[in-house]
């Protein structure tokens, strides 16, 4: 009878169970999901991308697709409608400026970015976190274009940015990062990227820069500065152990050049990531980063265009701590800014005359990690300081926020395809969503959490 009367208690909440609903920002769908395909009331089920579709609140249009974009993954909080393209131009209207890009530009908000932000914000029932939360769509980031299907956006992101510029006479610098290469992210899983080098992975990404090139080129009024691979050529530097990376060197060479020669002709700045103190900042690794940046910027044609390096990208380091962390014990470079003076005059000795921008978007609160290479969505972070040219250092051209925060790093579930270890640590918020989509509560610890206050 107690047998009976089991089995008749689990037929009773069977239904229950297959008919549970996913929660607002929960998973409802994606490649290899095998929980709800339906939200709470007030959500609806939105694919982001292939692995990943999300609870959606209702109340505010659901966003584009997107990966990391970065968008990284950006339907405009900006003022003006997108207006009428100008006549296409294969060049920039004018030579490289000398001075720092930023200087007599206004910084385009990412319209991408500002809907999630909205969307996020008017989820949060404390009114006064909220009002915080809402703020930050007022807050420049950098738009990732993580996959060739999004080129098209910013063809939309540049004509709202000319019809800002024409309508008020205020100069508008548009900030993206560059980040699809074949057999992408060839140390880690979670950014896995769409091109694969064994499957005509070259030409693929060469025709996905040129569509981007395609694009800047109708607006050459418009400024336009691009953070190059994210990761990329710093595990050439450290990572040539693993046999992905090793594979995958001689065209991630050959893609970065061609990117960098193709937007340097279209009048783009361009910053190659340099990883962070942490990774590159280690004596050791000073030199021979040093030489892999000079001669990269040597082969695609030492252009004015190509203006230096940025770090820190989508990672968690102060620009100046107060003091050093104890996980970067025995590393004198324990900052970004002892990293950037360390590697600025060896760059100048392999004559690279570079300068810096610098991620502070979630580097707000420090001493958070187990270990310095634990990168993925890291608890109590917060948002860190504002975007700025006021940087206390010659070297460096802007304060930036590359990683749009609340946008997840990688994804806790151990049997996604995408899944990295390092978003399981005991350092990592869980659970987690797939990279590149929103991760609601993190954002809302952003807020709270941010350096200075929101």
């Amino acid at each position: 009878m107690k047998s009976s009367a089991a089995l008749y208690s689990l037929l009773a909440i069977l239904p229950a169970l297959i008919n549970a609903q996913s929660p607002v920002w929960g998973q409802c769908g994606g490649i290899g999901w095998s929980g709800s395909t339906s939200c709470v009331s007030g959500s609806v089920c939105t694919e982001l991308n292939d692995y990943y579709s999300q609870c959606i609140p209702s109340s505010a249009a659901p966003p584009a697709s997107t990966s990391q974009a970065p968008s990284p993954s950006s339907t405009p909080p900006t003022t003006s409608a997108p207006g009428t393209s100008s006549a296409p131009s294969s060049t920039p209207t004018s030579g490289p400026t000398a001075d720092n890009p930023w200087t007599g530009y206004q910084v385009y908000l990412s319209p991408y970015y500002a809907n999630e932000v909205k969307a996020g914000a008017a989820a949060i029932s404390d009114a006064t976190l909220a009002a915080k939360a809402a703020s930050v769509a007022n807050i420049p980031t950098f738009t990732w274009f993580d996959t060739i299907n999004k080129t098209g956006d910013l063809g939309t992101y540049l004509a709202d940015a000319q019809s800002i510029q024409q309508s008020t006479g205020q100069k508008q610098l548009v900030q993206i990062v560059v980040y699809d290469l074949p057999d992408r992210d060839c140390a880690a899983k979670a950014s896995n990227g769409e091109f694969s080098i064994a499957d005509n992975g070259q030409a693929n990404y060469e025709n996905y820069i040129d569509q981007l090139v395609a694009q800047i080129t109708k607006y050459p009024d418009v400024r336009v500065v691009a953070v190059i691979e994210p990761d990329s050529l710093a595990n050439l530097v450290t990572n040539l152990n693993v046999q992905k990376c090793a594979n995958a060197q001689t065209t991630y060479l050959a893609c970065v050049n061609y990117a960098l020669k193709q937007l340097s002709a279209a009048g783009v700045y361009s910053y190659m990531d340099a990883g962070h103190a942490g990774w590159l900042g280690w004596p050791a690794n000073l030199t021979p980063a040093a030489q892999l940046f000079a001669q990269v910027y040597k082969n695609a044609g030492s252009s004015p265009f190509i203006k230096g390096l940025a770090t820190n990208v989508a990672n968690y380091n102060a620009l100046s701590a107060a003091s050093p962390d104890p996980i970067t014990q025995g590393n004198p470079n324990y900052d970004e800014i002892h990293y950037i003076n360390a590697l600025g005059p060896v760059l100048a000795q392999q004559g690279f005359p570079a300068t810096f921008i610098v991620d502070q978007g979630r580097s707000g609160q420090q001493n958070l990690r187990q270990q310095w290479g634990d990168w993925c969505n890291i608890k109590g972070a917060g948002y860190g300081t504002r975007p700025t040219t006021n940087t206390g250092s010659s070297l460096i051209d802007s304060i930036v926020w590359v990683k749009p925060g609340g946008e997840c790093d990688g994804t806790s579930n151990s049997s996604s395809p995408r899944y990295d270890s390092t978003c399981s640590l005991s350092d990592a918020d869980q659970p987690a969503p797939e990279a590149g989509t929103w991760f609601q509560e993190y954002f809302q610890t952003l807020v709270s959490k941010a350096n200075p206050p929101l």
